[in-house]
């Protein structure tokens, strides 16, 4: 699948292309090598297979296996996360979401930044990029994450107060409060937290008297998971979305406005 944007067309000097087809994922160079040399890869209307060619790598488009790439120098995803998936390269118990990523991908170590537990679905983003995982990912960011949760009794308004005002969890030397807590029907909450403690949204609801019966994430800072992308269904960020994601510059408008 192409990412086809401006993230995709770095300047970037001339490269092998069979280095080049080695840093996508497409295996080792050996791998990729074989794979050039048997006629499997497409560059525009032409079969490549020249695995030594020379060739700038911004903005090459290329096809592998009858499907079409396009050169990126680090991957930014998101992904809908359905229930039953653990966000781990070593999975105990059931699938892990890297499953259902195609294999390029995958060979290219992306990480998932944070994780969702099995049971929990919605948007989950992944990427090779370090620093762009660190930064999604410290607390220090205190990025808000918007959970949809549908609770096993009657929402109560003294558990939403609790909720807003800070309820005390096991280990924890302060209390924690959600950023926002909207009642949405008799067993339905918008809840809004930044701090991305361990099973934080479970225990916060279970310590107001309450239970979690299905927790979805909606929201990631500015980035929301659109409807039209379905439980296991993957896509690239586009640039503006990594543009909200991404820590405002010192002296911006955006910093300046935090």
């Amino acid at each position: 699948m192409a990412g086809g944007d401006a993230r995709c067309m770095l300047k970037s000097p001339p490269m092998i292309f069979e280095r080049l087809l080695h840093s996508q994922g497409f295996g080792t160079r050996r791998q990729c090598r074989a794979l050039i040399e048997g006629g499997a890869v497409t560059v525009g209307d032409q079969v490549l297979d020249d695995p030594d060619a020379e060739m700038a790598p911004e903005g090459l488009s290329f096809i592998v296996d009858g499907v079409r790439w396009e050169y990126c120098e680090h991957v930014y995803l998101m992904l809908h996360k359905p229930a039953g998936f653990e966000c781990s390269r070593d999975p105990q118990h059931h699938a892990s979401v890297f499953s259902l990523l195609p294999r390029p991908l995958v060979e290219r170590n992306v990480q998932c930044v944070g994780r969702l537990d099995q049971d929990t679905t919605g948007l989950l983003l992944l990427s090779d990029d370090g620093a762009f995982v660190h930064q999604n990912t410290s607390p220090k960011r205190k990025v808000p994450k918007r959970y949809r949760v549908t609770t096993a009794r009657p929402l109560e308004e003294g558990q939403l107060d609790a909720l807003r005002a800070g309820v005390m969890l096991r280990d924890e030397a302060q209390p924690l409060a959600a950023l926002a807590a909207v009642r949405e029907s008799t067993t339905t909450l918008l809840l809004t937290i930044q701090e991305g403690k361990y099973h934080q949204v479970k225990r916060m609801v279970a310590a107001t008297g309450n239970h979690v019966e299905a927790l979805h994430r909606e929201a990631i800072g500015a980035l929301t998971l659109p409807a039209a992308l379905g439980p296991g269904a993957w896509r690239w960020l586009g640039d503006a979305e990594l543009a909200a994601l991404r820590p405002p510059a010192p002296g911006s408008d955006r910093a300046l406005a935090g």
